[in-house]
């Protein structure tokens, strides 16, 4: 009676499908009145596994972001980390925008004995080439700092820096195009490639401090704006030329920035994919699109005294001695320019001392007319110094305060 119980028990079962490559199905238990498929078991546990799996996946990712916001909301002020990608950002700023800043230097030599067959406009549109493609070259390095790109840049400009000066040592005499290809194109790229990383990557070491870090940082390009000329006229018109000349220039900025690369190192983590503002909603920020045009037309008119200032005094007459050194003096003098805004910015306002520097800037432009010696020179050069130190420090903060979208990326 029970093997006719059992049999009767096990008929009423359903059937179990046949699995290929098996001879027959795969057997039922019958055990504590629950059945027990081999099948069943080995996808319990299968599925529990995956369930922890992801559990311990989610956690790690949770984990991951957490020690990234950590590490982003401390910040050192310094350390030694800090202060040496700081001292790198600073040698960065002296040996290529800094050095641009001594084109002046370059517009006379070039009028008065290099390319005498162009006229002076034909050739300051080499300097002005130069400084646009330095400003321009921000709207994509940024990104691709903020994308992890840092010590790319860093690199890649630095050698195109040192191949388009030491191409431009072999230039040859009126042949314009190629000082226009090494000079104007190559060396304002590879100015523009590192002048935004350099002074973006200090900010991953300073929050608190970061006024004076960048203060420290620009001051590298004051500097190099005023050592460089005085080095430049003594090897061009000296017994070393101008092709001489440009090769040790070449060759002291190119260790400069071998040295600045092994300093400086990136501290945050990239920013991820998606979170940058689009470039298209500031288009729709009226108060920032003026702001933006207002600091084109700054910078147009700011680099003329300093192209054309050796120039307009060695055509006035002025000894040649003196006059190599009044761009030297005027970049000294933006330097006491840079320095006053930080301090009373944050107490009279932004906008109330950009309008007052930049009024200031216009005054003594217009009075370059009528400076026809060397005294005239001095005070031209302290004035314009001062007020054009102050103008451009006070851009970034200007169109910061503008923009009615807030967004750290983008801003910086």
């Amino acid at each position: 009676m029970g093997d006719v119980y059992v049999r009767r028990q096990a008929s009423s079962l359903p059937r179990q499908p046949k699995i290929p490559g098996c001879a027959a199905p795969l057997p039922l238990t019958l055990t504590s009145s629950k059945l027990y498929s081999p099948t069943l078991a080995l996808e319990a546990p299968a599925s529990k596994v995956k369930k922890k799996m992801s559990e311990k996946g989610g956690s790690l990712e949770a984990g991951s972001e957490t020690q990234a916001k950590k590490i982003e909301d401390e910040f050192p002020e310094g350390g030694w980390a800090g202060w040496s990608t700081l001292c790198g950002a600073t040698l960065v700023q002296y040996a290529t925008f800094g050095y641009t800043n001594a084109f002046g230097v370059y517009q006379d030599f070039y009028v008065r004995e290099y390319l005498v067959n162009y006229t002076p406009s034909e050739i300051g549109w080499i300097g002005g080439t130069q400084i646009f493609l330095t400003f321009a070259a921000g709207l994509f390095t940024g990104r691709a700092f903020d994308s992890g790109y840092f010590h790319h840049m860093m690199i890649g400009g630095a050698i195109l820096h040192s191949f388009c000066y030491f191409m431009l040592s072999l230039s040859h005499q009126n042949q314009y195009y190629q000082i226009f290809l090494s000079q104007a194109l190559g060396g304002g790229l590879a100015a523009g490639i590192v002048y935004i990383p350099s002074l973006a990557v200090v900010s991953h070491y300073f929050k608190r401090n970061r006024p004076l870090a960048m203060g420290i940082v620009a001051s590298g390009t004051a500097l190099g704006a005023t050592l460089h000329p005085i080095m430049l006229n003594k090897l061009f018109h000296g017994p070393v030329g101008f092709q001489n000349g440009v090769r040790i220039s070449a060759a002291l900025n190119s260790g400069l920035l071998i040295i600045a690369n092994c300093m400086m190192r990136t501290r945050l983590p990239p920013k991820r994919t998606g979170t940058a503002i689009p470039l298209a909603k500031f288009a729709h920020d009226p108060p920032y699109l003026i702001a933006v045009i207002a600091g084109m037309l700054i910078v147009c008119g700011l680099f003329f005294p300093i192209f054309f200032l050796q120039l307009n005094a060695i055509t006035h007459g002025v000894d040649r001695n003196f006059s190599f050194y009044c761009i030297p003096i005027m970049n000294a003098a933006s330097v006491i320019g840079r320095t006053i805004p930080t301090i009373l910015a944050p107490k009279i306002g932004v906008f109330n001392m950009i309008t007052f520097f930049m009024f200031g800037m216009a005054a003594v432009t217009y009075s370059l007319g009528a400076v026809k010696d060397e005294q005239g020179i001095i005070v031209f050069a302290v004035f314009f110094g001062f007020f054009s130190g102050g103008g451009i420090t006070l851009l970034p903060p200007m169109l910061c305060e503008s923009s009615l979208i807030f967004d750290p990326m983008i801003t910086r």
